[in-house]
C-alpha cells in the first residue's frame, strides 16, 4: 500500500488501517490473564491519545514511567509487524532510551535500517487523535517498507 493510500485509510477509518490492527494485535498479546477480554479495541489504545489539553498538563521535562516505555516499544513493534506483513522481511526494534525520556528506536530489516526514529519527550508520547495514530503508523510502515523494497539484499541478509 502506498503512503498516500494507507494515510487515506486511515484518515477515513483509522481502525481499519494495517497498523492499527498490528497496534491492537500487540495489546491483546500482553494480555496473559484475559483481563482485557471485554475491552473493545478502541479502549484498549486509548493511552495512545493526548489531547492538548492533556499535554499542557503535562511537565516540559519528565521522566516516563514503565508504562510509557512499554507503550513506545508496542508502537514500534506493530510498525515492525506490519512492515514484515507488507515485506516478508523480518523486522527487529531495538530502542536506546536514557532515564531523562530521550533515546531513539531503530527498526532493523537484515543490515538495513528501515526506521530511525530520534525519540525527545517519551513522558508525553502520544497521538492527538485516533486518526493520527493512525496516520504516523501507517507513514512510518509505507517508510519502512519502501526502504525494503529499494534495498533488498541489504535487508534480506544479515
Amino acid at each position: 500500500m502506498t503512503q498516500s493510500a494507507a494515510a487515506a485509510v486511515a484518515a477515513e477509518n483509522p481502525m481499519d488501517s494495517q497498523f492499527i490492527r498490528e497496534l491492537v494485535k500487540q495489546w491483546r498479546a500482553q494480555d496473559a490473564h484475559g483481563a482485557w477480554e471485554g475491552k473493545s479495541d478502541e479502549k484498549l489504545i486509548a493511552p495512545y491519545i493526548v489531547t492538548k489539553e492533556q499535554r499542557k498538563e503535562m511537565p516540559i521535562i519528565g521522566d516516563p514511567d514503565p508504562e510509557v516505555l512499554w507503550r513506545v516499544e508496542l508502537f514500534y513493534n506493530a510498525v515492525g509487524l506490519a512492515i514484515e506483513r507488507q515485506t516478508g522481511v523480518m523486522v527487529s526494534p531495538m530502542m536506546k532510551m536514557h532515564h531523562e525520556g530521550f533515546g531513539r528506536m531503530v527498526l532493523l530489516a537484515g543490515r538495513l535500517v528501515v526506521v530511525n526514529k530520534q525519540l525527545r519527550d517519551v513522558h508525553r508520547f502520544g497521538f492527538e487523535s485516533l486518526e493520527k495514530l493512525a496516520q504516523e503508523g501507517e507513514k512510518l510502515v509505507a517508510a519502512g517498507a519502501e526502504m525494503i523494497r529499494q534495498f533488498p539484499e541489504v535487508a534480506k541478509y544479515g
